[in-house]
């Protein structure tokens, strides 16, 4: 027989991947966005005009997923894309000042739910996991 279910570290990791996104979906959906738009607009507020490949790069998404946020985003006066001064054919992406609005206070509530996950630990604990998170990402690429 393989692994039983309650020792594969992959169960756990997905059971508080899923708690996470679950906690961050209510914590961003009264501004209105998903998890993955707000993703999408953390990015674009610390570097506004980024490319859609590099936005889909920095979510962790696919490219085809990122043009689904990308166009409802758009759709909702969220976003404006327009051409790059030098390069025509690239579209920039940057929030609009409704944007600026939604994501301002989808991200006080969804740092709100990253601090509470963070206080769970103490800072040393805090610097293992991310060294052991490190390694499992490191021994799965």
């Amino acid at each position: 027989m393989g692994l039983p279910f309650d020792q594969r570290l992959g169960g756990h990791l997905k059971r508080v991947e899923n708690e996470l996104n679950t906690a961050k979906q209510a914590a961003v959906r009264p501004a209105g966005l998903t998890v993955a738009q707000y993703a999408a607009m953390l990015v674009l507020s610390e570097q506004p005009g980024v490319s859609a490949a590099e936005l889909a790069r920095r979510c962790r998404v696919t490219p085809q997923t990122m043009t689904t946020v990308l166009r409802n985003l758009d759709a909702s006066g969220l976003i404006e894309r327009v051409p790059h001064e030098v390069h025509r054919n690239v579209l920039e992406t940057r929030l609009t000042p409704a944007g600026v609005a939604a994501f301002e206070i989808a991200d006080e509530r969804a740092v709100a739910v990253e601090r509470r996950l963070a206080d769970e630990f103490s800072a040393e604990e805090r610097q293992v996991l991310e060294a052991l998170l490190a390694r499992c990402s490191s021994a799965l690429t």
